[in-house]
């Protein structure tokens, strides 16, 4: 009875021997990009183990002195993703910071996985889905802006053959009035008949001249224009 005594005191003030010696280990978990990696699975080969889920990217161990390994994984569908080892040694009490960095896991001959920042796996399929997305959407604004200069490249046709047109009619118009005043006219009568200005009106006698449809005879500090018999 008095053996089995002893041996329970013993077992009690190793006990208290190790709380009294305890120290902290705490830190956080990160990704490569180092950004806090949430639900991260931490252990520590105390005896007996210990680990936790870093549920909010941080963890923390009370432990007595001596060497431990500190492992810590990011898991996906029961795969490991990322996951890092570090060696500490406790030698006294106190509180020890140790931040630990996820790499990504690779075996050989596998490619790396995709990962966001937080670790988890990009699917394949949605990766292809946004790959076919961009491809769409790239599609729609080619088809927009060749629609677009389409559309302008028409208009401005358009409004170069308007121009014509007017100026067509312009031109039919001084011919009418020259025949109006029998076959000549000074250049201030055409003025007088057609809203234009002076400038508008001698480049369109010019061009009636270039056609060979009229001819001008200066008089004075006028013009004359005169319509050509064909």
């Amino acid at each position: 009875m008095g053996n089995r005594k002893i041996l329970v005191y013993t077992l009690i003030a190793v006990i208290l021997i190790q709380i009294a010696s305890a120290a902290t280990i705490y830190g956080n978990v990160y990704d490569f990009s180092l950004n806090n990696v949430n639900n991260a699975r931490v252990e520590i080969d105390t005896s007996p183990k210990q680990f936790l889920v870093a549920r909010n990217g941080s963890y923390s161990f009370n432990v007595p002195n001596g060497a431990y390994t500190i492992k810590a994984q990011f898991i996906q569908k029961n795969t490991s993703i990322a996951s890092v080892q570090e060696n500490i040694t406790i030698t006294q009490d106190g509180s020890y910071v140790m931040d630990l960095i996820l790499f990504p896991d690779v075996e050989e001959g596998v490619e790396n996985p995709n990962l966001d920042i937080n670790g988890n796996v990009i699917d394949a399929n949605a990766s292809e889905s946004y790959y076919w997305i961009l491809i769409v959407l790239l599609l729609i604004i080619v088809t927009a802006a060749v629609y677009y200069f389409n559309r302008k490249r028409k208009k401005l046709a358009s409004e170069e053959t308007k121009e014509e047109k007017d100026e067509y009619n312009d031109l039919d118009q001084v011919i009418k009035i020259i025949k109006n005043e029998g076959g000549r006219a000074t250049q201030k009568d055409i003025r007088k008949q057609i809203p234009l200005s002076e400038a508008k009106i001698s480049l369109m006698i010019a061009e009636l001249e270039h056609k060979g449809l009229v001819e001008k005879i200066k008089k004075g500090r006028g013009n004359i224009i005169i319509l050509k018999k064909k």
